[in-house]
């Protein structure tokens, strides 16, 4: 009996301190890239990272930025005349052929879809005016992008220069903003093209080489990218329910399983929580504002359950004063969202007078006077 107590003692306290010790998480990723990251493309938040940070050659996952800015040129509509420079450039090719005429929509199809080589330095002739007026518009965009680790030396991605480099996040961030624009989705996530072909009865027919599109279900598009030094370069994108999600490798001998290893830690793990909802904000009880301010948008953020619970926001509202009221100012506050007390993000409180079911009077105005700035707990505190 005594050995039975002493038994059940021993059982009761290793299974309290099993329950009691620090649990890791079920869920973790392991890919076999030297350098990965998974962002969600609405916030920017990265969800997953491993040496997301460190330089390294990118190979054709560069021709993101070939294409965002053809795109963003307005010239797609144009005929281009092939050089014949263009038509020399090594590596993978669409084969155009010196002094064709070719639109220029066509050949960032080309440019996604089969990586053709001759097509980016097509494109970077046309809409450059030359490959280094080209490589200067790549550079000053991947600035405006805040892309800090990353320079580029040619439209291709090719490892004749020494000074093309990037990061997986800079290559997210890049991706994050061609995702913006709906011309670029439609083409990065585009399975066949069928292009004119002018010396030949037939059109040319270009099936994407992003197998993710056929691998995965979710995926929307991306690029791919192999060089000998650069080895295996991936960018691809997924759409599940509310969420779209980037992922990025860089030297990566296994990356359609990272990706999809990747994105499944991403959709299972974490939930969009709209934390700021679009339109009127109904916590402020000031007079001077009640039914008066709004936000003209959102805010929305991938958040584990454990996190979900730890959303605030404080809003801060201008001082009033005579000119104030009288210009009937647009913006009046901000509104600063914390996750686990670290700031986020900040949003614009703006003010429509039409919305006023009463005027404000003299003792309101005198009241607000005293008030520099109005500071409130948001939603859960």
């Amino acid at each position: 009996m005594k050995r039975f107590v002493k038994l059940s003692i021993i059982f009761l306290a290793v299974s309290l301190l099993i329950m009691n010790f620090p649990q890791k998480s079920r869920a973790s990723v392991s890919v076999s890239a030297s350098s990965a990251v998974l962002m969600d493309q609405e916030s920017g938040r990265v969800l997953f990272e491993k040496g997301a940070h460190d330089k390294k050659r990118i190979a054709s996952i560069t021709k993101i930025m070939t294409a965002i800015l053809a795109i963003e040129s307005g010239k797609l509509d144009d005929m281009v005349k092939v050089s014949a420079n263009a038509t020399k450039t090594e590596g993978s090719s669409v084969y155009l052929k010196p002094n064709e005429k070719i639109k220029l929509e066509d050949l960032v199809y080309g440019l996604m879809l089969r990586s053709g080589n001759d097509t980016a330095v097509a494109i970077a002739e046309s809409v450059g005016g030359s490959l280094d007026g080209f490589v200067y518009l790549m550079n000053q965009k991947a600035q405006e992008i805040g892309m800090a680790n990353t320079h580029f030396a040619n439209p291709h991605g090719l490892d004749n220069y020494e000074n093309h480099y990037s990061t997986a996040y800079d290559m997210a961030l890049l991706t994050r903003y061609a995702m913006q624009n709906e011309t670029y989705r439609l083409i990065s996530g585009t399975k066949v093209h069928r292009a004119p072909n002018p010396e030949e009865k037939w059109d040319r027919v270009w099936r994407n080489k992003n197998r993710m599109l056929t691998k995965y279900k979710f995926s929307t598009g991306g690029k791919t990218g192999y060089t000998k030094r650069a080895k295996r370069t991936l960018v691809s994108t997924a759409t599940k329910g509310d969420m779209n999600l980037i992922a990025v490798t860089l030297n990566a001998p296994d990356d359609w399983n990272d990706h999809i290893s990747m994105f499944e830690y991403g959709f299972d793990q974490y939930d969009l929580v709209e934390v700021v909802p679009k339109g009127n904000i109904d916590s402020i009880k000031d007079k001077l504002y009640q039914n008066h301010i709004y936000f003209k948008r959102g805010f929305s953020y991938p958040a584990t359950k454990e996190e979900k619970d730890l959303f605030t926001v404080k809003y801060k509202l201008k001082k009033p004063n005579e000119e104030w009221l009288r210009s009937d100012p647009e913006v009046v506050g901000k509104a600063t969202v914390y996750l686990d007390q670290k700031p986020i993000e900040e949003i614009s409180i703006f003010y429509n007078p039409e919305k006023n079911e009463e005027k404000v009077g003299w003792l309101s105005y005198v009241k607000n006077l005293f008030f520099s700035v109005i500071s409130v707990g948001g939603p859960n505190g």
